[in-house]
């Protein structure tokens, strides 16, 4: 096992507790090995970006369908997609103030092979007289965690 240069018998700058050493030994050497295992991934799906992975492998059977008529109804969605599989659910996104649609949507199949099937037919096709695109629902991702201001900043005391 290799012995690290900042661990030391010694107390001073640069030094760490002589007890610390083997533990933070070992903590490099796995983080090492998992990076070997991570970046020597012989199977084809290392080719395929990570965030097409997580998605597919997370909510693989949820779809994203883009460009509805704002008019389109849930049932009406649900019809159109139904065609090519169980559809589980069809969500039409609306918005919170008028309540009106925002011209996009998902819909949920049973199976990733039914999803398959209605992304190669359905995206591109034309949907009550607009082109809708149709692909894998991406996951819903933390944007920062902030807050959303209401009003203004708290007065900083300098004492």
């Amino acid at each position: 096992m290799k012995t690290l240069a900042y661990c030391g018998k010694t107390k001073g700058a640069g030094t760490l507790p002589y007890l610390l050493c083997p533990l933070l030994s070992l903590l490099l050497l796995a983080m090492a090995a998992l990076r070997r295992l991570v970046t020597r991934n012989p199977k084809p799906s290392s080719l395929i970006p990570p965030t097409l992975l997580f998605s597919r492998r997370g909510i693989a059977s949820k779809l994203f369908v883009g460009g509805l008529p704002f008019y389109t109804t849930e049932k009406g969605l649900l019809d159109a997609f139904s065609q090519y599989g169980q559809v589980m659910e069809a969500k039409i996104v609306t918005d919170r103030v008028s309540d009106k649609s925002k011209g996009f949507g998902f819909v949920t199949y049973a199976s990733v092979d039914e999803a398959e099937k209605a992304i190669a037919e359905m995206n591109g096709k034309a949907l009550n007289g607009r082109v809708i695109f149709v692909d894998y629902a991406k996951p819903t991702t933390n944007l920062g965690g902030r807050p959303i201001a209401r009003g203004p900043p708290d007065p900083i005391n300098k004492n």
